[in-house]
Protein backbone atom coordinates (compact mmCIF):
# COMPACT_ATOMS: atom_id res chain seq x y z
CA UNK A 1 0.00 0.00 0.00
CA UNK A 2 2.74 2.46 0.92
CA UNK A 3 4.75 1.65 -2.20
CA UNK A 4 1.67 2.19 -4.35
CA UNK A 5 1.04 5.52 -2.65
CA UNK A 6 4.64 6.66 -3.18
CA UNK A 7 4.44 5.55 -6.81
CA UNK A 8 1.28 7.60 -7.28
CA UNK A 9 3.01 10.59 -5.65
CA UNK A 10 5.93 10.24 -8.07
CA UNK A 11 3.67 9.89 -11.12
CA UNK A 12 1.61 12.97 -10.25
CA UNK A 13 4.55 15.09 -9.06
CA UNK A 14 3.38 18.23 -10.88
CA UNK A 15 -0.17 18.02 -9.57
CA UNK A 16 0.92 18.12 -5.93
CA UNK A 17 2.47 21.58 -6.24
CA UNK A 18 6.03 20.47 -5.78
CA UNK A 19 6.74 23.11 -8.41
CA UNK A 20 9.91 24.49 -6.85
CA UNK A 21 11.84 21.53 -8.21
CA UNK A 22 12.81 18.05 -7.15
CA UNK A 23 15.52 19.02 -4.65
CA UNK A 24 13.36 21.16 -2.31
CA UNK A 25 10.53 18.64 -2.63
CA UNK A 26 12.85 15.79 -1.72
CA UNK A 27 14.37 17.67 1.21
CA UNK A 28 10.92 18.56 2.55
CA UNK A 29 9.57 15.04 2.15
CA UNK A 30 12.64 13.46 3.76
CA UNK A 31 12.44 15.87 6.69
CA UNK A 32 8.78 14.99 7.20
CA UNK A 33 9.57 11.27 7.11
CA UNK A 34 12.44 11.72 9.58
CA UNK A 35 10.10 13.61 11.89
CA UNK A 36 7.63 10.73 11.64
CA UNK A 37 10.40 8.28 12.51
CA UNK A 38 11.36 10.34 15.54
CA UNK A 39 7.74 10.46 16.69
CA UNK A 40 7.45 6.71 16.24
CA UNK A 41 10.71 6.11 18.09
CA UNK A 42 9.68 8.35 20.97
CA UNK A 43 6.52 6.28 21.42
CA UNK A 44 8.16 2.90 20.84
CA UNK A 45 6.91 1.35 24.07
CA UNK A 46 3.36 1.44 22.72
CA UNK A 47 3.67 0.02 19.22
CA UNK A 48 0.13 0.73 18.02
CA UNK A 49 0.29 4.35 19.18
CA UNK A 50 3.76 4.76 17.64
CA UNK A 51 2.63 3.47 14.25
CA UNK A 52 -0.50 5.62 14.29
CA UNK A 53 1.39 8.77 15.32
CA UNK A 54 4.14 8.21 12.73
CA UNK A 55 1.56 7.61 10.01
CA UNK A 56 -0.43 10.70 10.90
CA UNK A 57 2.73 12.82 11.09
CA UNK A 58 3.94 11.71 7.67
CA UNK A 59 0.52 12.07 6.06
CA UNK A 60 -0.06 15.51 7.52
CA UNK A 61 3.45 16.72 6.68
CA UNK A 62 3.47 15.48 3.10
CA UNK A 63 -0.07 16.75 2.63
CA UNK A 64 0.96 20.16 3.88
CA UNK A 65 3.99 20.19 1.57
CA UNK A 66 1.81 19.19 -1.36
CA UNK A 67 -0.78 21.90 -0.83
CA UNK A 68 1.40 24.86 0.18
Amino acid sequence: MRIAWLTRLALHFDEFDYSKGPLPATVGTVSVLLTALLVGHALRRRRAVALMAAGLTSAAGIGWLALH
